[in-house]
């Protein structure tokens, strides 16, 4: 077992410990966004740090309604 940290720009994400590693350019979900890993570093042993970046969600633009005006 490995104790995994995930890291996005220097920013601790998630610590976990995991039976398998992730490897590079794999895809992974972490509390429940898609990412990317970038790379693995090994620290010791049964340490690693993974560094990730997210898929960035585009922000929905509201529909404003034609009919309806605010009072």
């Amino acid at each position: 077992m490995f104790v995994t940290h995930f890291y996005e720009n220097k920013t601790s994400v998630l610590s976990q410990l995991l039976v398998n590693l992730p490897t590079v350019e794999e895809n992974i979900k972490i509390k429940g966004r898609k990412a990317k890993v970038v790379q693995v570093i090994q620290l010791d042993d049964h340490n690693y740090q993974v560094s990730i970046i997210f898929e960035k969600v585009p922000k929905k633009q509201p529909i404003k309604e034609l009919g309806k005006k605010k009072r």
